[in-house]
């Protein structure tokens, strides 16, 4: 397989979270790729966002230390990915684009990815993150074990 280029990653903050809060998986494997720039992560400022209440949320329910060790964590992986950063929609463009997904919380998160254009948008939530709004947005949506699919059929 040539890559000409590093795929562009939009990873959702359910993808971000299962990295640093899971021993082992395709969430770890996906963050490895970034963090040593076979992949180049694309970051929006609501999944950034979302990913460090949660990470507080999961580390509150082990030791307190927990916590500092997950920050931590996640913050020497965005030094080490170096990520493409994409700012929160407009309340405008949020209210314009409300059609887009059912579950409005993830809203802001489509919409910088629609604005990005990632090569991947890589969730865990298809439920919200559907067949049919990769269709009305154009966005390449998947899961890590579709997106790993994908590459090994290349190879």
């Amino acid at each position: 397989m040539t890559i000409t280029s590093r795929p562009r990653l939009f990873l959702d903050s359910n993808v971000l979270v299962g990295a640093f809060a899971a021993t082992w998986g395709l969430d770890k494997a996906l963050v490895s790729l970034c963090a040593a720039r076979i992949c180049r992560l694309v970051l929006a400022d609501p999944v950034r966002e979302e990913v460090e209440r949660n990470l507080a949320l999961v580390a509150s329910r082990h030791a307190p230390q927990t916590h500092v060790l997950f920050s931590e964590a996640f913050h020497e992986f965005l030094r080490l990915a170096d990520p493409e950063t994409v700012p929160f929609p407009s309340f405008a463009e949020v209210q314009a684009s409300r059609h887009l997904i059912r579950h409005q919380a993830d809203l802001p998160v489509l919409l910088a990815a629609c604005k990005a254009h990632p090569d991947w948008l890589l969730t865990n939530n298809t439920h919200h993150f559907t067949a049919s709004v990769a269709s009305q947005t154009g966005l390449r949506i998947a899961t890590p074990a579709q997106f790993f699919r994908t590459l090994a059929a290349k190879l």
